[in-house]
């Protein structure tokens, strides 16, 4: 296997990690806040928005670091500054509209977003419970 297979597996293996991460943390929301919330339809749908919004972000990532490894200094830092400016510009876009149509609770959509940070914090306990799952 070659260097860059290599280093695309384990890529490959984190990003699954930080997937896992941020699904367990939507339903651990979950489980908690159905209790805490008036409105549980519109705080679930938002905060299952968020999840899956941060899945993507997540993917989207992994994706940019792929690609920027393949060129220059110069180059990956443009396609980076690029990728990020793109994020930040689809949350926005998917706060605005969830706050202008009040088809769901934005602020569960913000909470759903935020499981990316906590799956990332939570990355290397979850790559070891995997670790010890797979023996």
């Amino acid at each position: 296997m070659g260097e860059k297979a290599g280093k695309q597996r384990r890529i490959n293996e984190t990003l699954a990690e930080l997937l896992i991460g941020i699904a367990v943390s939507g339903i651990l929301l979950q489980l908690i806040f159905v209790w805490l919330v008036k409105d549980t339809v519109s705080f679930a749908a938002g905060l299952w928005i968020g999840v899956s919004l941060a899945a993507f972000l997540a993917w989207h990532m992994w994706k940019g670091i792929d690609e920027a490894l393949d060129r220059g200094e110069a180059g990956a830092q443009k396609l980076m500054r690029t990728r990020f400016a793109f994020r930040y510009g689809i949350v926005i876009l998917v706060l605005g509209i969830l706050m202008g149509t009040e088809v769901a609770d934005p602020l569960a959509a913000f909470l759903g977003i935020m499981t990316l940070k906590v799956a990332a914090y939570l990355q290397p306990v979850t790559h070891k419970a995997i670790l010890k799952l797979r023996r």
